[in-house]
């Protein structure tokens, strides 16, 4: 009767570490690629953003990382389409941590890392619409999405 020889363990022990180091080159590539789509940060300290969303890698790639950031700002028309070039004023923050942040809006989406707080955010699309919401950063990723 033949001999059958059962894997060893460390036989099985190596084809499993060789399955998940290459998963983690995949997984690591990916989220390379993803953030060489995203435009440069702007800012410094504690308040920081980036604006972007304009084709469809960098869309992609800004959509994917709103759930990293606590805050994001979409801009859009009444009909869906997208906006840039949107001036926007950030003020507030809880006392000791006041941010204040005043940029225009390269792209639809910006991620905008700020301290916990309450925050004001005041926008003018071009041809002068204004809009204000209040948000209040912390607890998770909060979205304000502005519609002209």
């Amino acid at each position: 009767m033949p001999r059958v020889l059962a894997p060893s363990i460390s036989s099985i022990s190596a084809s499993l570490r060789l399955a998940l180091l290459a998963c983690a080159c995949a997984a690591g590539a990916t989220a390379a690629q993803a953030q060489g789509a995203m435009p440069p940060w702007q800012g410094a300290g504690p308040a920081r953003y980036v604006c972007g969303g304009i084709g469809s890698d960098e869309s992609t790639a800004m959509r994917a990382a709103m759930k990293e950031h606590p805050l994001a700002l979409l801009f859009a028309r009444a009909d869906g389409a997208y906006m840039a070039n949107v001036d926007v004023t950030i003020k507030g923050g809880d006392a000791g941590n006041a941010a204040a942040l005043a940029f225009r809006a390269s792209g639809p989406v910006c991620l905008v890392d700020v301290p916990n707080g309450r925050y004001v955010i005041d926008v003018a699309a071009p041809g002068g619409a204004t809009k204000s919401q209040t948000v209040t950063v912390g607890g998770g990723p909060k979205t304000a999405d502005f519609r002209f």
